[in-house]
């Protein structure tokens, strides 16, 4: 039903709310076409380009924190990240959003001026860039650690999460999504709080952590340091760890596919174990991190794939990954995932 709506004309009501002494010329959908969010390119009469993202899964609350500390990242990242995340417009000191409320439909928009892309990653990567990524992201993921402090301390938890997809199990509308399925669900997500609160994950420190580095959501120099990421969609607050899962993927032997799975098996592969001794070197991890990474696999496939994932993929991607998730995913997640490999890799 939502497909069908005026999208553009609530992106053209938010700007004329934002700033309507700027007409607009033209409003283009740019969006990557694999989620439900929707991204648009606005045109001004002036020939000033601005970004504006809508939105309409979630709640607005959490929409709110989420861009409120991502505007922060970007203005209070220091070189040579100052300009890699992309600044939302702000109106009279506050971070601007739009929300529409009508006919069922709940949606918000925020604006983005435009950011500059430079080198996209190729689908395989060399040995030498795996190398080069992993002290990469090591060092970004220092650079948020120095200035978490200086963030917004309202943000969504993963407990919040997997609390959340609990209640939906209890509705008419999650009975009838995850039929067939419920009691498995359950002891996932059981088995995440065991093993949370075993390894006293709570005591991790919390940075900006991306989630979905795919290779089509942020670009590099031609020296590999990052550059720009204009991606935004699984934004958190979270442990370092939660954004290794997709590096995992980005340094694989198989590289990017256009047809996906969420397999645990590039987490394992030896060329991911180059990427950990590269970043281990430069922002040293822990066992307890290394024992965690299972749980933040687990809580990757419970979040966006079993809870969100018709929210995040259009019908065919979710349909196949929430069946994947109950048929290989879960199933396999205990005897696949090996930390003695890493931790000896890490020497640990």
């Amino acid at each position: 039903m939502h497909r069908l709506l005026d999208f553009s004309g609530i992106i053209e009501a938010a700007w004329l709310d934002y700033d309507d002494s700027r007409p607009i010329k033209s409003i283009t959908d740019i969006s990557a076409q694999v989620s439900t969010n929707h991204v648009y390119r606005i045109k001004f009469e002036d020939e000033g380009i601005i970004i504006g993202k809508l939105s309409y899964f979630g709640k607005y609350e959490y929409f709110l924190d989420d861009h409120t500390i991502i505007n922060a990242l970007a203005n209070n990242l220091q070189s040579p990240y100052e300009n890699f995340v992309a600044k939302s417009l702000t109106k009279h000191g506050q971070l601007y959003t739009y929300r529409y409320k009508s006919s069922g439909l709940d949606a918000w928009v925020v604006f983005y001026n435009p950011i500059q892309i430079d080198k996209k990653l190729p689908r395989k990567q060399n040995l030498k860039t795996v190398e080069k990524l992993g002290a990469e992201l090591a060092k970004f993921h220092k650079a948020c650690f120095t200035i978490r402090n200086t963030l917004p301390s309202q943000y969504k938890q993963m407990k919040d999460d997997i609390n959340h997809l609990q209640e939906i199990l209890e509705t008419d509308h999650g009975k009838f999504e995850h039929r067939g399925h419920i009691e498995s669900i359950q002891n996932q997500c059981e088995t995440f709080f065991e093993n949370y609160k075993a390894l006293g994950i709570d005591s991790l420190k919390s940075i900006p952590v991306f989630v979905d580095w795919n290779i089509g959501n942020f670009s590099v120099t031609k020296d590999m340091r990052f550059f720009s990421r204009w991606d935004y969609d699984w934004f958190r607050m979270s442990s370092r760890v939660m954004d290794f899962y997709f590096f995992s993927r980005v340094c694989s032997e198989a590289g990017d596919k256009t047809v996906f799975s969420y397999l645990l098996d590039p987490m394992m592969e030896d060329r991911f174990m180059i990427f950990l001794k590269s970043y281990h070197e430069i922002y040293p991890l822990t066992e307890q991190e290394i024992l965690f990474m299972k749980e933040a696999y687990r809580f990757f496939i419970i979040n966006y794939v079993v809870k969100d994932g018709r929210y995040f993929f259009h019908e065919i991607y979710a349909t196949k990954l929430q069946r994947e998730a109950h048929e290989i995913y879960f199933p396999k997640l205990e005897e696949s995932f090996d930390a003695k490999k890493i931790l000896k890799a890490l020497k640990l």
